[in-house]
């Protein structure tokens, strides 16, 4: 498992954050234009979402397509890297499924502490 510590840290500071994992699960389905990712990412703000698919085109992970049209439509999808994340993104959900219950106690501790 020692052999893991690198690739595990290597890929959380690639997908790493609040918002990026989100991101990149809802393009799993298909491309999304800026206001629907917007719309199905509250509280997100613009500038955050801006940023975080700036940083994930940087890195290969999006791909933005910009379409010559008035007013101009900008999508964005997951390249083939990207999409190698699907199987991993599947996984963690059935993780967090079967584990809902524990996990949420977790928080309502959480927040009993603070």
């Amino acid at each position: 498992m020692n052999q893991c510590t690198d690739p595990i840290t290597n890929s959380l500071k690639l997908i790493g954050g609040k918002w990026k994992i989100a991101i990149i699960y809802n393009l799993i389905d298909g491309p999304k234009r800026f206001g629907e990712l917007k719309k199905i990412l509250p509280p997100i703000t613009q500038q955050m979402l801006t940023k975080q698919l700036r940083e994930m085109e940087r890195d290969r992970l999006v791909h933005r397509k910009v379409y010559e049209v008035i007013p101009p439509k900008v999508e964005y999808s997951l390249t083939k890297f990207g999409r190698s994340l699907g199987p991993v993104m599947e996984s963690w959900c059935t993780w967090g499924k079967a584990n809902q219950r524990i996990i949420q106690q977790i928080f309502a501790n959480h927040q009993s502490s603070s």
